[in-house]
C-alpha cells in the first residue's frame, strides 16, 4: 500500500492497487451493454466520484481535422479565414488553445504553413497522425512541436479492425510514443473508442505506461479521451465505460494523469456532445476539444461556440474571449461555403434570438429581458428579432418594423398604428385565403412598410 498527498483534495489517499494490463485473448465486446441490435443500456453500479474541477480549463480546436471528415473540403484560403477568426474568438489568453490540422496531404501542408506565417501566439498548431514511423516524420518535416497520436483502446479496434492482441497494440503505441519524446515533439495520445474500452484492463494500465514514459523524458505525455461513437453519459452513478466523470476520475486518480495533460473529445450521437465535455471540465479534466458550429463525423463534434458560452458560465468571466466572433464565423461559413446552419443551432442559428409569437414579440417590446436568454446584441452582436408569420400578431409586425428599420426606441411605432393593421390585414389574407404556409419574408415586409408606411420607410429604411 501506498500513500500520497493530494494536493488539490488536501488529504492523503491510499494507492491500494496497481492495473496491468490484461492481455485477453478473446475481446471484450462489453454485449451486455451494447448488443448492437439494441439501443445501448445505461448501467449503474451506484458509484460516486468527487467533482473536483481543474484549476485552469481551456477549449482546444478540431475544425481543421476532424470537423473536414464531416463537411465540405476547405480550400487554403477558407483554413486560414477561419484560423485567424478562431484567434479573435480565442482572445490573447488563449482561451482556445490549440487547433489541430491534418498534414498528409499538399493541400494540408500548405494550411499548416500559411496559418504558421501568421505568427499567432493562439491557437497552437499542432498536427494529427496515426501511430506509425512513417507519419511520424510528417510531424518532424513539419516543425511541429505537439502531435496527436491515433491509439485506438476498444477491443472493437483493437480486435476487430488493428487484427492485434491488447498487449501488441500496447507495444506499438509506446514505441511511436517514444519516438515523439526522443525528438522532443509533445505526443498527445488519442485514446479512441475510450467509452466501450475496458478501462481497468487496458486503459488504466496503458495511461500508466504513459506517465512513466513522460517521468523519464521529463517531457509531458498528454490523453485525449475520444467518446468516439458519443456513448458517454453524465448521470450520477452511472457505470463504466460510459461514464464521463468516472473516465476523468480514473485517469487522474488511478493513472495520475495531470489535468493540464487531460483532454475531452466528444461527439454527438446521443445528444450529449456539450453536456459531456462541460462534465468533463467539472470533474478535472482541463481541455474540451470541439469544432466550428461541431461540425464533425456523424452527427459532428462538439460546438466550439457553445464551450465558450459554457466556459464563461463557469468561469464567470470572459477571460479575453471575443463572443461577437461566432456570429461573424457563423455568417463566414454561410457566405463562404453555402452552409445551410441548422435553424434552431443555438447561437449560430437563424431562429436563435428569433421569434414567431405575438405574445412574446410583445414582450421583447415591453421589457427585452422576458424573452431573451442575454443581452444577445452587446454579447454576440446580434439582436433579437421576429419572424413574420400568421402567429405574429400585431406586435410581432411592428416590433418587425422597428427593428428592422432601426428606428430609435423614443420613436417605436406601436401595434394600434394603422399602418401596422393594414400590414395584418395583408397577412391574415394571405394565410386565412391564399392558404399560404411558408413565412413573410423580408422583402415581402419592405415592401408593405413602403406601401403602408411610406413616410417612416423613407426616413429610416431609403435613407440606409
Amino acid at each position: 500500500m501506498v500513500l500520497r498527498y493530494n494536493k488539490h483534495r488536501r488529504t492523503l489517499e491510499q494507492d491500494e492497487y496497481r492495473y496491468e494490463l490484461q492481455d485477453v485473448e478473446e475481446p471484450n465486446l462489453y454485449r451486455d451493454i451494447f448488443s448492437y441490435s439494441e439501443v445501448p443500456k445505461i448501467v449503474f453500479n451506484h458509484r460516486l466520484v468527487p467533482m473536483v474541477p481543474a484549476e485552469e480549463i481551456w477549449i482546444t480546436d478540431t475544425t481543421f481535422r476532424d470537423g473536414q471528415q464531416g463537411f465540405s473540403n476547405f480550400t487554403v484560403q477558407q483554413i486560414v479565414d477561419l484560423y485567424k477568426l478562431m484567434s479573435e474568438l480565442s482572445g490573447p489568453k488563449g482561451v482556445i488553445r490549440q487547433s489541430e490540422f491534418f498534414i498528409y496531404t499538399d493541400k494540408d501542408k500548405k494550411a499548416v504553413e500559411e496559418c504558421q506565417k501568421l505568427g499567432l501566439k493562439f491557437p497552437v498548431i499542432t498536427s494529427w497522425i496515426r501511430a506509425s514511423e512513417k507519419d511520424f516524420e510528417l510531424v518532424k518535416q513539419m516543425n511541429i512541436k505537439e502531435t496527436g497520436i491515433l491509439a485506438s483502446v476498444s477491443d472493437y479496434h483493437i480486435f476487430l479492425k488493428l487484427k492485434l492482441n491488447r498487449r501488441k497494440a500496447l507495444d506499438q503505441y509506446l514505441k511511436i510514443v517514444s519516438k515523439a519524446l526522443e525528438e522532443k515533439i509533445i505526443p498527445r495520445v488519442h485514446f479512441e473508442d475510450i467509452t466501450r474500452a475496458d478501462f481497468y484492463g487496458f486503459v488504466i494500465p496503458f495511461a500508466r505506461e504513459l506517465m512513466k514514459l513522460a517521468h523519464q523524458a521529463k517531457m509531458p505525455v498528454k490523453i485525449r479521451a475520444c467518446d468516439t461513437l458519443g456513448y458517454g453519459v453524465v448521470h450520477p452513478g452511472a457505470s463504466l465505460p460510459r461514464s464521463v466523470a468516472g473516465i476523468v476520475y480514473g485517469l487522474t486518480r488511478l493513472a495520475g494523469v495531470p489535468s493540464e495533460w487531460l483532454e475531452w473529445h466528444g461527439h454527438n450521437d446521443f445528444y450529449c456532445g456539450v453536456v459531456n465535455p462541460v462534465t468533463a471540465w467539472l470533474y478535472g479534466c482541463s481541455a474540451a476539444n470541439g469544432s466550428l458550429l461541431g461540425i464533425g463525423e456523424r452527427t459532428g463534434n462538439t460546438p466550439i461556440e457553445a464551450l465558450c458560452i459554457e466556459y464563461v458560465s463557469i468561469r464567470g468571466k470572459l477571460n479575453g474571449l471575443d463572443l461577437s466572433k461566432i456570429t461573424e464565423i457563423a455568417h463566414y461559413f454561410t457566405e463562404k461555403f453555402g452552409y445551410q446552419i441548422p435553424p434552431n443551432q443555438p447561437f449560430v442559428g437563424s431562429n436563435f434570438a428569433k421569434t414567431r409569437a405575438g405574445i412574446h414579440a410583445d414582450g421583447l417590446m415591453k421589457y427585452e429581458e422576458i424573452y431573451n436568454i442575454f443581452d444577445t446584441e452587446k454579447i454576440l452582436n446580434r439582436k433579437p428579432e421576429v419572424g413574420i408569420s400568421d402567429k405574429s400578431g400585431l406586435a410581432g409586425i411592428s416590433y418587425w418594423i422597428n427593428t428592422k428599420l432601426k428606428i430609435p426606441e423614443t420613436e417605436w411605432i406601436g401595434k394600434d398604428n394603422e399602418g401596422v393593421l393594414k400590414i395584418k390585414e395583408w397577412i391574415d389574407n394571405q394565410y386565412n385565403v391564399h392558404d399560404r404556409i411558408s413565412d413573410i419574408t423580408d422583402e415581402e415586409m419592405f415592401d408593405l412598410v413602403k406601401t403602408h408606411l411610406p413616410e417612416l420607410y423613407n426616413k429610416y429604411k431609403k435613407s440606409k
